[in-house]
C-alpha cells in the first residue's frame, strides 16, 4: 500500500513539474506596470466625459471637442517635463473633405499627439498606441446634444494619457506616438488621415495598438460580469494584399499567420506575461458585425494594427441619448465603468508597447527550405537591419493551435529541428541584450 502510494505521488508530482511555466519579467517593465493607475484612468474618463460632447463637429471652445483637445494636449504636455525633452506634443489640424454622408460640408479637424522619441538614432521604427476621443448619442448627426462617451471611447483615450504618463520618463529605443483621434464615429477620418500622411511619407510604422472601448466589464442581455479577460481583434486576410502575398499564403496555408495575428499573438502572450489574473482572448476577425475602428484605416495602407477591446460590451450605454426610460438609465456615463478593469487593459498595452519599442527589428528574408522531402525543417534567415541581436527565437506549433507552443533558441542565423514542416508552422523573433522580443515572422518557401 506504501508503495502504491509512493508511486502515485511520484506522479503527481512528475505531472505537476511539467505543467510549470517559468515566468521571466523584465524589471523596468513591470515597475511601470505597477505605476499604472486605476485612480488616475478614472479621473481622464470623467473630465473628458464632463464634457457637454465631443462630437467631431462640436466647435463649443468650453464644452465642446476644441475644450477636450486641449485637455489631452494640457496633460501630455505636463509629462512631456518628465522626458528629458524627448515628449514633444502637438494638435495637428487637417480638413475633413465633406462626404454627403456624415461630414455634410468640409470641416476641421484635429489629432492630439505626444511624440516620445527613440533614443537610437539609427532606430526609425515607430509604435503606435491610440483610442478616438470624439463621442456620440444615438443621432450620429447631433453635435450638440450631450454624449459623455465615457467607456466609447474616453476609456481608450485615458489609456493613453495614462501610458504617455508612465512611459515619458524611460527610454526606448524606438520611436512612440500617444494618439488621441477625432473623427472616429464619422467615418475613421483622424485615423484615415494620419495613416494616409503615414504611408505617404514612407513612415515606418512598425505596429498599431488601437483601444476602442476597454473599460467596462459587464455585458447588456446576458448579464455577463467578467474583469479577467478582453479582447484582441486581428485581420486574417490582410486588407492590403498583394497577389504575389496572395499566392505565397495559399502555398504556405498561412491564412491564420498574418502580420497583424502575428501583433495579436504578441499583446496575448506580453499582456498574460506581465498583468497577473487576466486573459488575452484572440478574435479572427478585424472587428465586430456593424463596427469598425481607427486600426482599420492603417492596415488598408499596409500597416500592421489591432483592435483592443473589452470582452463583454453593454449596448445600453453605447450610441445611446442619456436617459431613464422604463426605469432603465441608458447612456455612456462613468459610472458605468470598471476602473480596475481598465487599468489591466491599459497595463497589457504597455507591457506590449514597451517590449516592442525596445527590441530589435524583425529578421530579415525568413525562409523554410521546401526543396526537398524531409522529416526535418530548416530554417534560415538574416538579421534585423535595425538594432542589437543577442539571439533568436524559432517558434513552433500546431497546425490546429492558435498559439506558439515551443521556443527554440539559436545564436546562429539558421536552425534545423527534427518535426516535419509539413506538421507545424514556424516562425522566428529576434531577441536584444535585455530579452526583448520582436514580432515573429511567419517564413516564405525556399524552393527549387
Amino acid at each position: 500500500m506504501q508503495k502504491n502510494l509512493l508511486i502515485l505521488s511520484l506522479a503527481l508530482f512528475s505531472q505537476v513539474a511539467i505543467a510549470q511555466t517559468t515566468v521571466i519579467r523584465n524589471q523596468e517593465i513591470a515597475q511601470m506596470i505597477s505605476e499604472v493607475s486605476s485612480d488616475s484612468l478614472e479621473h481622464h474618463v470623467r473630465s473628458l466625459a464632463s464634457f457637454n460632447s465631443r462630437h467631431t463637429l462640436s466647435t463649443n471652445e468650453e464644452n465642446g471637442m476644441p475644450a477636450a483637445q486641449q485637455y489631452v494636449l494640457s496633460k501630455f504636455n505636463h509629462f512631456a517635463k518628465q522626458s528629458g525633452g524627448r515628449m514633444t506634443t502637438q494638435i495637428e489640424k487637417f480638413t475633413i473633405p465633406a462626404d454627403k454622408r456624415r461630414i455634410l460640408e468640409a470641416s476641421p479637424g484635429a489629432n492630439v499627439i505626444a511624440t516620445l522619441k527613440g533614443t537610437d538614432s539609427a532606430d526609425d521604427r515607430i509604435f503606435i498606441i491610440s483610442a478616438h476621443m470624439d463621442s456620440r448619442n444615438k443621432d450620429i448627426m447631433d453635435a450638440k446634444g450631450s454624449a459623455p462617451g465615457a467607456n466609447d471611447d474616453g476609456s481608450g483615450t485615458a489609456a493613453v494619457i495614462e501610458l504617455a504618463r508612465v512611459m515619458a520618463s524611460h527610454e526606448f529605443s524606438a520611436t512612440i506616438l500617444f494618439v488621441a483621434f477625432t473623427g472616429e464615429e464619422q467615418g475613421l477620418k483622424g485615423a484615415t488621415y494620419m495613416a494616409n500622411k503615414a504611408k505617404s511619407e514612407e513612415w515606418n510604422i512598425a505596429a498599431v495598438l488601437n483601444n476602442d472601448i476597454v473599460g467596462n466589464s459587464s455585458s447588456s442581455e446576458t448579464l455577463i460580469k467578467d474583469n479577467l479577460k478582453m479582447r484582441v481583434f486581428s485581420e486574417t486576410i490582410p486588407a492590403a494584399e498583394t497577389d504575389q502575398e496572395v499566392n505565397i499564403r495559399r502555398y504556405t496555408n498561412a491564412d491564420n499567420d498574418s502580420k497583424s495575428r502575428q501583433l495579436a499573438r504578441y499583446v496575448k502572450e506580453l499582456g498574460e506575461r506581465y498583468v497577473d489574473q487576466f486573459e488575452v482572448k484572440l478574435i479572427y476577425r478585424a472587428d465586430r458585425f456593424l463596427r469598425g475602428g481607427d486600426q482599420t484605416s492603417f492596415a488598408k495602407n499596409a500597416f500592421t494594427a489591432v483592435r483592443m477591446s473589452e470582452m463583454n460590451e453593454n449596448f445600453l450605454q453605447q450610441h445611446e441619448n442619456v436617459r431613464v426610460e422604463d426605469g432603465i438609465q441608458y447612456g455612456d456615463l462613468p459610472e458605468f465603468m470598471d476602473f480596475e478593469y481598465l487599468r489591466k487593459v491599459s497595463a497589457v498595452n504597455l507591457a506590449s508597447l514597451a517590449s516592442l519599442a525596445n527590441s530589435p527589428d524583425q529578421p530579415q528574408e525568413v525562409k523554410i527550405d521546401v526543396r526537398g522531402l524531409s522529416n526535418k525543417s530548416t530554417l534560415l534567415w538574416k538579421a534585423p537591419a535595425i538594432g542589437k541581436v543577442k539571439g533568436y527565437y524559432v517558434l513552433m506549433r500546431e497546425t490546429s493551435s492558435a498559439m506558439w507552443e515551443r521556443k527554440f533558441w539559436t545564436t546562429e542565423a539558421t536552425l534545423t529541428l527534427p518535426y516535419s514542416k509539413d506538421n507545424y508552422f514556424f516562425a522566428v523573433q529576434a531577441v536584444s541584450d535585455s530579452g526583448a522580443e520582436s514580432l515573429a515572422v511567419f517564413p516564405t518557401p525556399l524552393s527549387r
